[in-house]
């Protein structure tokens, strides 16, 4: 079994996948990064506040002992009461769409890389395979023969 694990494992296509799956993880953190540090803050500003995540609706009452902030969307969450947290889903939003734009954008340029290689190689002109030896021999046989043929003069008859 660990044999097959083994052969399984250093398979392409695995190996592909493994780091496709690592790429996209750090490819997601600078994604999300770019959407928390330099467009939320953008979007938040033109919508009233500079922390989007910070829009909520208090869906239950606040425990009595709570002593953090009542417009702390983390730490009221951590509190245990019950949220509407539509700004973190705005945030998590945009940010699969640009992480999806991103994606397409890669994609688009691969099959235009991939169509273009395509194109060349239809519109590649082959060259022609080499004859064998044997036939260009008996090309050069056969026209040595009637070029031969013509200027010999025959035999005399006796």
């Amino acid at each position: 079994m660990l044999k097959d694990f083994r052969a399984f494992i250093a398979r392409g296509n695995v190996l592909d996948l493994a780091v496709g799956v690592i790429i996209g993880g750090a490819f997601a953190t600078i994604t999300k990064s770019l959407t928390d540090d330099i467009i939320m803050p953008i979007v938040g500003a033109i919508f009233g506040g500079f922390d989007f995540s910070s829009y909520f609706v208090k869906l239950g009452p606040v425990p009595a002992n709570y002593t953090g902030s009542l417009t702390s969307y983390a730490q009221l969450k951590a509190a245990g009461v019950p949220l509407f947290g539509y700004g973190e889903f705005i945030t998590v939003v945009i940010n699969f769409i640009i992480l999806a734009f991103i994606v397409f954008l890669l994609m688009r340029s691969v099959n235009r890389v991939i169509a273009a290689a395509e194109r060349e190689k239809k519109e590649g002109t082959a060259e022609p395979a080499a004859e064998p030896a044997e036939v260009a021999l008996l090309r050069e046989i056969r026209d040595e023969l009637r070029a031969g043929a013509g200027t010999r003069t025959p035999p005399p008859l006796v």
